[in-house]
C-alpha cells in the first residue's frame, strides 16, 4: 500500500503535468483498491498455509508471481487479446481490475463484465483461502 501511495502521487503529478482530464471514474478507485487488497489477502492466506506444510513453496512462489504478472494486462491492454481467448483472461482476477484502473484514471468506459468476473474470482479465492487456512492451521503447531 505504501508503494501504491507513492506511485499514485507520482501519477497524479504526471497527469496534471500532461493535462489529463479526470472524471467521475475516480470514484471507483476505492472499490478497485479494496478488490486488489482482498485478492492479495486471499493469495497470501492460501500460499502461507501451503508454505508451512510444503517448504518448497517459497522457492516456487516468486516464479509464479512473475508469470502471473506477464499473464495480467499490465504492460499490454486487454484489447490486443483475441476474442476467442478473452475468457481465459477473464479468469485472471487482476485483468478486470487493471483494466478498470485504466478506465477510471483515463476516463474510458468500464468493461463491467470483466470487472464482475474479476470480482467473482476474487471473492471465491478469498473465501476458499479463508476456509483452507482455517482447515490447515490446526496442524501448523505440529509442523512448525
Amino acid at each position: 500500500m505504501v508503494d501504491l501511495s507513492i506511485a499514485f502521487v507520482v501519477l497524479a503529478g504526471m497527469m496534471s503535468d500532461y493535462r489529463v482530464a479526470v472524471g467521475w471514474g475516480l470514484l471507483m478507485l476505492p472499490v478497485l483498491f479494496l478488490l486488489k487488497v482482498m485478492l492479495a489477502l486471499g493469495v497470501v492466506l492460501w500460499t502461507s498455509g501451503w508454505n508451512v506444510k510444503y517448504r518448497d513453496v517459497r522457492y516456487a512462489l516468486p516464479l509464479l508471481i512473475q508469470l502471473w504478472m506477464f499473464a495480467s494486462p499490465v504492460i499490454y491492454p486487454a484489447s490486443i487479446v483475441p476474442d476467442r481467448w478473452r475468457w481465459v483472461l477473464a479468469l485472471n482476477p487482476l485483468a478486470g481490475v487493471i483494466e478498470a484502473y485504466r478506465s477510471s484514471l483515463f476516463g474510458l468506459p468500464f468493461d463491467w463484465a470483466a470487472l464482475g468476473a474479476s470480482a467473482g474470482v476474487t471473492f471465491a479465492l478469498f473465501a476458499f483461502a479463508v476456509y483452507d487456512s482455517r482447515r490447515m492451521e490446526r496442524a501448523f503447531a505440529d509442523v512448525v
